[in-house]
Parts: C-alpha cells; structure tokens; sequence
C-alpha cells in the first residue's frame, strides 16, 4: 500500500473514532416547569431515552422566563437544547425568530398528532388544565363553580391564584357571569378588562398568590389556602401521596405545554431525536399514567388505561363546559394586560 494513502487511511479512522466518541459524549440539556412534572418526563421521555441511545440527558428547570433565552439567542451563546414551553411564550417566541421551524419528517408523522398541538416552532407534549382545587378537610360543603371561588360568606378563608394576568382574568369574568364561549371576547373589550379586574378586587385581600406550580398543593395541604387555581396534574401527585385535595373540573382552562429549540442550540441533531422519542404513543403513555395530563398524539390516548384517563383534561366529562386557552388573544394582549395587572397586585 502506497504509505501516503495508509497514513490518510489511518487519519480518517482517527478522526471518525474521535467524532464518535464526541457525539456520544454530547449530552442534550432540556428545561421543563420543574417538579412532579419534571419526575414523570425523567420516567417517560429521559431515562429511556438515553437506554436507548446513549445520549445523556441533562434536566434542569425555569418558571417560563422567555427573557432568559431571548438573551441566549441574541448573543448566540445557546446552552439549552429543548425548552418546555406556554402556548403564547412558543408564539410570540417563534414570531421573534427565538426558536427553530420545526422539521416534522424529524418527528413523525402530522396525521398522528392533535392537529391544534403542532404549530410552526412546537409540537405538543401533554395537554393540561388550571382548575379549581380545594382542601376537603379545610372546606365546608363542595365549590362547584367559579362564583363559589369568589364567595367570601359560603366559603371563608384564604384563595390561591398564579401570579399573572392569564387565567387570572379569566375566571374572574368566569366567577361574574361570564360564558366560557364569551370570555375572550369580552376580555378583548376595555370594558371587559375592567369587569374582570374589579370582579379581582372583591378578594385581593384573600389572595395568595403562587408562582411556580408546586405551590398550590402545598398552601393547600398546609392549611395557608381552602382553595386554589392549580395545575391538575399537580393536585393529582398529591392525591397519591395522601393529601386529601379535590379538583373542581366545571370551567377549567386547558392549554398545551411544547416542545421547542433554541435558535443556536448546541445539539439540534440530538433534540430532534429526543422530541421524536417523547412523541411516541407509548411514551406519552406512561407519562399520562406518572401525571395526569392528556397525550398530543392520538394513538397514546387508545393506550391508556380507562382508570387513568377518566382523571385527563382529555376526559369527555373534564372537558365539558371547559375553556380552551386563546393563544392569539395572549400573544396579542399579554404585555398590556400583565402590565395592568402588575400594577394592581402592587398596590
């Protein structure tokens, strides 16, 4: 052999061995909302994952700050590779160029999929609602609707709500009177606004508010709080580790969580892969049977075992009289509106 072609023979084989060793080492870091919903996707999606690939998955958590990762791109200085993300976050994030357009020959194909769950520069992990929660040991009698949120004389004591204009403006024109199907119309109005921020004022001072979705099950079990807004599948973990916590379903808000990339992530190759795999039906299966949030891919959903999937937003009777969250509405009017409601919390 001619000693030039061995050498480059050789050289090639290093550098093949060294870029095989490289990728293998490359680990893939994903930031979800933390918590039990964080447990039941390191079950589902992260430990198989990597059995199954080799890939290292490096799990670490935020309340949805986009501003984080709007800073990242812009100095294009990525660390994250999958982000966990809001439906209006993912919006205004992908109309800001903040996240990858979405290659779905990656991931599977769209006919398997909610169709509402995919979108430009996000497919849909679980659908999950913000219902209304309450301490059965702490409460008298049973709240069956949004106006018994707000009813201070029936139902004494303390209410948790997430700290935010969403949802928090919804059930308030919810607990007025409002019908579901009317509530982002009238949202959209400044007299709308107004009906809900003074709907707000009849129980600010009975307001805690919580941040991060972990929060209400504790005010809840601790006695800080006899109700509260809360994410279902947070009120569900504790229910299984004894608390005794209910969950109103009448009216609840419903939403997606997505999957996105970072324009810039490190190891775009590797998040695909990871996305696809948290598709399967099988794996949103098991994650849906760690936590109760409904699959996006419709074959997942004929998976579950009817036990669980009567507690899914998904449920038929769950859904029923439910609120779908306006993505458009929020990415349109958030600024305005959290910025209002920031500066009524504050006084």
């Amino acid at each position: 052999m001619n000693p030039f072609f061995a050498k480059k023979s050789l050289l090639m084989v290093a550098l093949t061995t060294l870029f095989a060793a490289t990728s293998a080492q490359a680990d893939v870091t994903i930031i979800s909302f933390g918590g039990t919903n964080q447990k039941a996707q390191a079950k589902a999606f992260y430990e198989p994952f990597t059995k199954a690939s080799g890939v290292k998955i490096v799990a670490s958590e935020y309340n949805g700050e986009q501003a984080k990762i709007k800073a990242m791109v812009e100095a294009k200085n990525v660390s994250w590779d999958v982000v966990e993300l809001e439906s209006p976050e993912l919006a205004r994030g992908c109309e800001e160029g903040l996240y990858e357009k979405l290659d779905m020959s990656k991931i599977g194909p769209k006919a398997d999929f909610i169709p509402s769950a995919l979108s430009e520069c996000g497919i849909g992990i679980f659908v999950w609602s913000t219902v209304l929660a309450y301490n059965a040991d702490a409460l008298k009698g049973t709240p069956t609707s949004w106006a018994d949120f707000w009813d201070l004389k029936k139902f004494p004591g303390k209410r948790g709500m997430r700290k935010g204009a969403k949802f928090t403006l919804e059930f308030a024109l919810l607990a007025d009177g409002v019908k579901p199907e009317d509530v982002y119309k009238t949202l959209g109005t400044k007299a709308g606004v107004t009906r809900a921020f003074k709907k707000l004022d009849e129980i600010k001072p009975y307001i805690q508010w919580w941040e991060a979705g972990a929060q209400p099950p504790q005010l809840l079990a601790a006695g800080d709080v006899v109700m509260s807004t809360a994410y279902n599948g947070r009120i569900a973990s504790a229910q299984k580790e004894g608390k005794k916590l209910k969950i109103m379903w009448a009216n609840n808000i419903y939403d997606f969580d997505s999957w996105g990339i970072p324009v810039g992530a490190p190891n775009k190759a590797d998040a695909y892969k990871f996305i696809a795999f948290a598709s399967k039906p099988e794996n949103q299966k098991v994650f849906s049977g760690e936590i109760p949030y409904g699959p996006t891919n419709v074959k997942g959903t004929a998976m579950i075992d009817k036990a669980v999937a009567a507690d899914l937003p998904t449920a038929p009777q769950n859904m029923k009289g439910a609120l779908a969250s306006n993505t458009q509405f929020w990415v349109e009017h958030s600024e305005d509106l959290e910025q209002r409601f920031n500066a009524w919390a504050a006084k």
